[in-house]
């Protein structure tokens, strides 16, 4: 039996996070999968603070920033407390569904994989509202596969699942939204192959709520070029590179026997 921990990451998602909690619990992962719900609020403002503390559902954490730290302090706050074998990132908003975890889990249960990102590109249905989005991955996944010897096509993804001996070794250190580069630039230098596999994406406008802009790339870059520089460390001191490398890893860097 394995558990997929699912980390929820929010801030202001007033709208849509009932919606997210309710379509993840009614995803059946599949036989031979558990599941847990980290909800980690970034200290929202906008009500979506107050509908969290209704929940009382067992399968269920929350958990309340203090402060505003960033998402990606969230995400390390939900790795921190994570109990399962696997962990993997979904939003609080509408651009990704939670169904597409359970293509996540049966990937995992035959590989093994120490990673597996969603692909917005695979499959042949590509949608972004903007221009300078679509073009803006391109460039940080082609400087991605330069430096760290990967063979991604969306590292910018928002959909990241990670084993948990892996992502609990890797020595993270960003707190905004450098953490989706930050991670597959460690899980590569650490040795590990990462898996893509197609997934559906709703892209939203910035009217609508979108966070990230063309200055959030250009951090991306500089925090690629720290980590190829060896300027900041891969794993955290007390861990080996030899205690998370396990002998059946899967070999092929991506996936794209599925269609989205």
């Amino acid at each position: 039996m394995k558990k997929l921990s699912v980390i929820i990451c929010c801030y202001n998602e007033r709208a849509t996070i009932r919606d997210v909690i309710a379509k993840t619990q009614a995803v059946d992962l599949g036989a031979g999968w558990t599941r847990e719900i980290l909800v980690v609020d970034n200290c929202s403002t906008d009500g979506t603070r107050e509908i969290l503390q209704t929940i009382t559902d067992p399968e269920i954490r929350v958990i309340l920033h203090e402060r505003n730290m960033g998402k990606g302090m969230s995400i390390r706050t939900g790795i921190a407390n994570m109990t399962g074998d696997y962990m993997i990132i979904q939003d609080a908003d509408a651009e990704y569904d939670p169904a597409e975890h359970s293509k996540f889990c049966q990937l995992a249960a035959a590989t093994n994989a120490p990673a597996i990102f969603g692909s917005r590109v695979l499959g042949g249905h590509v949608k972004y509202e903007y221009a300078h989005a679509y073009l803006g991955v391109r460039v940080l996944t082609a400087v991605t596969n330069l430096l760290f010897g990967g063979h991604l096509t969306d590292v910018a993804t928002a959909t990241k699942m990670v084993r948990s001996d892996v992502v609990k070794a890797l020595n993270l250190t960003t707190t905004d939204f450098n953490l989706d580069f930050e991670l597959p630039n460690k899980i590569l230098l650490s040795g590990h192959n990462i898996l893509e596999i197609p997934i559906n994406y709703s892209p939203r406008t910035y009217a609508e709520g979108k966070k990230i802009t063309a200055r959030d790339g250009f951090r991306a870059l500089l925090v690629m070029l720290r980590d190829r520089l060896g300027l900041s460390p891969v794993l955290k001191k007390t861990v080996k590179a030899e205690q998370i490398v396990t002998p059946n890893e899967t070999k092929p860097r991506y996936d794209t026997s599925q269609t989205s």
